[in-house]
């Protein structure tokens, strides 16, 4: 059997950090951490059909502070910043307490494996060639500096009876180098036959730190 480890929990406290910041006393620890799942769930469902790159979130004793990563900031923040204020007033209700919310730009979407993911699914759920898509992805991920990237797609591919995988890469992909800065991501599409999954690995280059 093989044993396979998330690519960012592998580099934690490396080269990567953590999603939620913040300090729990013990006896709360574990309803803490599941509020935290369920306010990054909650964002995402709100911001639904926003390729978001990355939701960060950060506590401290006067409020939470939520950071979201996404190439699309305008479609984020809405017709003079409304979107962020319905968002702030349905955290509240929701789960109480005090947010401020910050949207932050992805200068290049291509190096984002969220983001990558995201554009292979949605042209999958609108019924475009699968390989198109991912070769295509591929190619702009390479012309944008990555130096590595590897797409598995798996079930039932083009409608096909029995479900199968595909593998498809192109450059350098270290994946047990813990100073290699990896980005990794995995998403869904929903398709009339069946769901597709998707794995995406994006190599980006070494970080050397003292």
């Amino acid at each position: 059997m093989g044993h396979k480890v998330s690519p960012l929990a592998f580099r934690l406290g490396y080269i990567k950090t953590w999603k939620t910041s913040g300090f729990y006393q013990k006896k709360d620890y574990g309803s803490k951490v599941s509020v935290d799942v369920q306010i990054r769930i909650f964002v995402e469902k709100f911001l639904k059909g926003i390729p978001l790159a990355n939701v960060f979130i950060n506590h401290t004793t006067s409020e939470t502070a939520i950071v979201i990563y996404t190439a699309k900031t305008a479609l984020v923040l809405g017709k003079d910043d409304s979107n962020v204020a319905k968002l702030q007033e349905e955290l509240v209700r929701k789960f109480g307490g005090t947010y401020s919310i910050e949207v932050k730009e992805v200068k290049k979407p291509e190096l984002s494996a969220a983001i990558v993911a995201d554009s292979i699914a949605r042209q999958i759920e609108k019924k475009l060639p699968y390989r198109r898509a991912v070769k295509n992805s591929i190619v702009k991920t390479m012309e944008k500096g990555g130096l590595g990237i590897k797409i598995i797609i798996s079930g039932r591919l083009n409608g096909a009876e029995i479900a199968r995988t595909e593998t498809y890469k192109e450059g350098n992909i270290p994946r047990q180098t813990i100073r290699a800065d990896i980005d990794y991501a995995l998403e869904r599409a929903n398709t009339v036959y069946g769901v597709i999954g998707l794995k995406i690995w994006i190599y980006k280059g070494d970080v050397y730190k003292k």
